[in-house]
C-alpha cells in the first residue's frame, strides 16, 4: 500500500499493491483508492465511477483518447467531489480506480450493461464477444477488490459497535439524449428515507438549488448494485447523490458543491438516532437474489 497527499487537501489517499490482480500491471491504475482512512465520521463515501483509466495492456478497449474525457468512461468530477466532501465531513472514502467501461461496479454482473457494448451511441470494441473467462478476470481484478474494500470498511465500523451510513457519490451530464437536466443535485433513494428526505428538504431551503427526487436517475433501478448490496440488506442508513458534471468538473466547483452538500448533511448526520438499522418488518425487494461477495465469479 502506498499513499500520496492531494494538493489543497488535508488528507491522504492510499493505493493498493497492484501486483496481486491478473489484469493490472506495474504502473497501471489500481482497482480502488481510499481517502482519509482515519476519518472520524460514522460514514463511508463511495464513488463507483471516479476514474476514466485503463491498464496499459487493455489498450483502452480500442477507444480513442477523447472517449476517456466523456461521461461514458466515468462520472466526471466525482473524484474531486468525493475528496472535498470527505474533507468537509471528515469521512472515509473508497473510490474506484478504473473506468466503468471495463466492468461497471454499480451493476449486477448478469446485467448486459455491466460489460457495456454501446454507451451513449459509442461502440466499445473491447467489450464485443467477451467470453466468461474474460469477464471473470475483470471481476477478479477490478469489481471484487473495489467491493471487497467497501465491505471491509463497513465491517470495521460494525466491529467497533458503529452502524455506519453509506453515501454513494455520482455525477451526471447536464444534457442527455437532447434533454436538458435542470437539477443541480439528484437524490437517489428507495425504501430508506432517513437521509434522503431531510437532505432534499435542506437543499430545497437553499436559494438557487434545484433538487431532483430520484431524478435524473432513480434509486429504485432494479440492476443497481452498490447500495443494494452493501447497505440495503444490512439496513444501513444510506443515500445516493448525483451532482451535475458541469458544476463539479474543476476543483473550485467541486469544493463549492461539497460545501453545499455538507451543510445540508451535517444536521442529519449529527442525529445519533440515525445510526441504527432501519426498522422494517419486510425484506427489501430485489436484494435477496444478489450474490454474496465471496461467491462472485
Amino acid at each position: 500500500m502506498s499513499r500520496a497527499k492531494l494538493p489543497g487537501h488535508p488528507h491522504y489517499q492510499n493505493f493498493p499493491d497492484t501486483g496481486q490482480y491478473p489484469l493490472i500491471g506495474p504502473g497501471d491504475p489500481p482497482p480502488f483508492i481510499t481517502y482519509n482512512d482515519h476519518g472520524q465520521a460514522p460514514l463511508l463515501l463511495v464513488a463507483d465511477h471516479a476514474s476514466p483509466f485503463f491498464p496499459a495492456a487493455m489498450n483502452q478497449l480500442g477507444l480513442a483518447d477523447w472517449v476517456l474525457e466523456r461521461h461514458v468512461a466515468w462520472d466526471i468530477g466525482s473524484d474531486l467531489l468525493t475528496h472535498c466532501l470527505a474533507d468537509a465531513l471528515d469521512a472515509q472514502a473508497v473510490l474506484a480506480g478504473f473506468s466503468r467501461l471495463i466492468v461497471d461496479p454499480n451493476r449486477q454482473l448478469d446485467d448486459p450493461t455491466a460489460f457495456v457494448q454501446v454507451s451513449d451511441g459509442i461502440a466499445i470494441p473491447g467489450n464485443l464477444d467477451l467470453d466468461a473467462e474474460q469477464k471473470a478476470l475483470r471481476v477478479q481484478s477490478f469489481f471484487r477488490p473495489y467491493h471487497g474494500t467497501i465491505a471491509a470498511r463497513l465491517d470495521r465500523f460494525q466491529a467497533q459497535g458503529i452502524v455506519p451510513a453509506l453515501i454513494s457519490v455520482h455525477t451526471c451530464t447536464p444534457v442527455f439524449d437532447r434533454v436538458v437536466r435542470p437539477w443541480h443535485v439528484g437524490v437517489m433513494w428507495d425504501r430508506d428515507p432517513r437521509i434522503a428526505v431531510p437532505l432534499m428538504e435542506n437543499l430545497r431551503s437553499m436559494d438557487g438549488v434545484c433538487i431532483g427526487d430520484n431524478e435524473p436517475y432513480s434509486g429504485r433501478h432494479p440492476h443497481d448494485f452498490t447500495i443494494d448490496f452493501h447497505a440495503e440488506p444490512a439496513r444501513l442508513p444510506h443515500v445516493g447523490i448525483e451532482v451535475r458534471q458541469d458544476l463539479v468538473q474543476d476543483e473550485p466547483g467541486a469544493a463549492r458543491w461539497a460545501a453545499i452538500l455538507a451543510q445540508a448533511l451535517r444536521p442529519i448526520l449529527s442525529d445519533p438516532g440515525l445510526f441504527a438499522p432501519l426498522e422494517e418488518s419486510e425484506p427489501n425487494p430485489g436484494t435477496e437474489h444478489i450474490p454474496a461477495l465471496q461467491a462472485m465469479p
